[in-house]
């Protein structure tokens, strides 16, 4: 056998792994979950277009109806249309879940880069307050300091989960900085006296930023299902606040009346959204495993 049928074999070979792995990357891509997720923002963006009632309105002559033509999913123990209730609450809900991870990305990439990029005593001193935070359970953290704050509403209750919720993500920045931070493009822009948000930005961020993905989708989960708990527990957003969470929190008083509806749709739509971003965080995790295998 010849050189050039040896090399051609070779290739024909590396394009059907290539092929292979193409294919199953495609295959894994969560495209159902990206629809479903897709679809839900976008009716809860444009909830004003297609909620029949006001979902603030008190119908007290209507109140724990089962979903009929009039309320297409019926009423709560308030008389709230839940129908429109569930856009106008999702709208709430999916903003604090990326307002809130939006707070906790920026805190831990600065925080986690510091560390990083510090002397070794002061390297030592910021992770062992990391870890302390990370000992404390997240909820009860976010409890206290609402508690500090007063009442919440949706810009304060954002603020309080995104400012508990950034260590994880902190400590694989850190990882991934002081693995870049003798690289010879960042000794280079330092020898030119570029500072340290220049080099976070121009060339930290856009190499680690790929490894961290997973972990902000995961965050906006958290973010949801925190804001959830909270309302379920009465310390959470007030009923006059429309979000998925705080409609959990009549589940009381709907058992009691056996009302199902009350508890099962907003629910179902809180699980299903929390399915999709699980999945999406899921496939990034891969992705970034899978990249780092074929290096």
């Amino acid at each position: 056998m010849s050189d050039n049928e040896l090399f051609s074999i070779v290739g024909i070979r590396e394009n059907e792994k290539t092929a292979v792995s193409e294919n199953k990357r495609k295959e894994s891509f969560p495209i159902i979950s990206v629809i479903v997720l897709s679809v839900l923002c976008l009716l809860c963006l444009f909830a004003g277009l297609i909620s029949t009632k006001d979902p603030s309105y008190l119908d007290l002559l209507n109140y724990n109806k089962p979903p009929n033509s009039e309320f297409l999913f019926g009423t709560d123990t308030l008389g709230r249309d839940i129908f429109s209730c569930i856009w106008h609450g999702g709208r709430i809900s999916i903003f604090i879940g990326f307002f809130a991870t939006a707070i906790s990305t920026f805190i831990a990439i600065v925080y986690g880069s510091i560390s990083g990029m510090a002397p070794k005593w002061l390297d030592g001193i910021l992770m062992r307050f990391t870890e302390i935070l990370l000992s404390v359970p997240e909820l009860l953290l976010i409890i206290f300091i609402q508690a500090i704050l007063g009442p919440a509403n949706v810009l304060s209750i954002s603020v309080v989960i995104g400012l508990t919720s950034w260590c994880g993500i902190a400590k694989v920045v850190r990882t991934e900085v002081r693995q870049l931070r003798e690289a010879e493009y960042v000794l280079a822009s330092r020898s030119m006296g570029g500072g340290f948000f220049h080099l976070m930005s121009q060339h930290l961020a856009p190499n680690f930023v790929s490894s961290i993905m997973f972990m902000v989708v995961m965050n906006i989960r958290g973010a949801i299902v925190a804001e959830s708990t909270l309302s379920f527990m009465g310390m959470g957003l007030p009923l006059n606040i429309v979000s998925w969470g705080s409609m959990l929190s009549l589940a009381e008083k709907a058992l009691m009346t056996k009302s199902w509806w009350i508890i099962l749709i907003p629910g179902a739509f809180l699980v299903c959204l929390l399915m999709c971003v699980t999945n999406i965080g899921n496939y990034l995790r891969k992705s970034v495993n899978r990249g780092e295998s074929y290096l």
